[in-house]
């Protein structure tokens, strides 16, 4: 079975308007339903960071919006994948949602190397003369 992936650009969906942000998030998850698509959201922890004490109106709002898209996100019956940098940063009613959580570390400058040894196809012509190990400290 083929599945579409829809990946969502977060600066696309967040919106400084009141009632913005929420408005796009459900044109997003109204367009998923009616395909078979994967949602794959990007850098979200733009969006799913901890909510803060509530301030001002501005709190409120933002507050809001994590609350709103929380609730979409166990709506939706469908495969959703969400990359974050940090995970200390997101909101625990956002992690505790997830059925998987995967770590990938950034790697050592030995998987480095081995990552550039095997990137390049059989059939891609690469020079001779490329420094793979300085390639892997950088």
């Amino acid at each position: 079975m083929k599945l579409n992936l829809y990946k969502i650009d977060m600066s696309g969906v967040v919106n400084k308007y009141i009632g913005e942000t929420e408005k796009n998030l459900n044109e997003i998850f109204y367009a998923a339903e009616s395909s078979t698509a994967i949602l794959f959201f990007d850098e979200t922890d733009a969006l799913f960071g901890k909510r803060s004490e509530v301030k001002d109106a501005h709190d409120r709002y933002a507050n809001i919006d994590i609350g709103y898209l929380l609730q979409k996100i166990e709506e939706y019956e469908r495969i959703s994948i969400f990359s974050i940098n940090l995970e200390k940063h997101m909101d625990e009613a956002f992690l505790w949602r997830l059925r998987f959580l995967m770590e990938f570390p950034f790697p050592d400058e030995n998987c480095r190397y081995k990552i550039w040894k095997i990137i390049f196809s059989k059939d891609t012509s690469v020079s001779k003369n490329i420094d793979f190990e300085y390639l892997s400290t950088a």
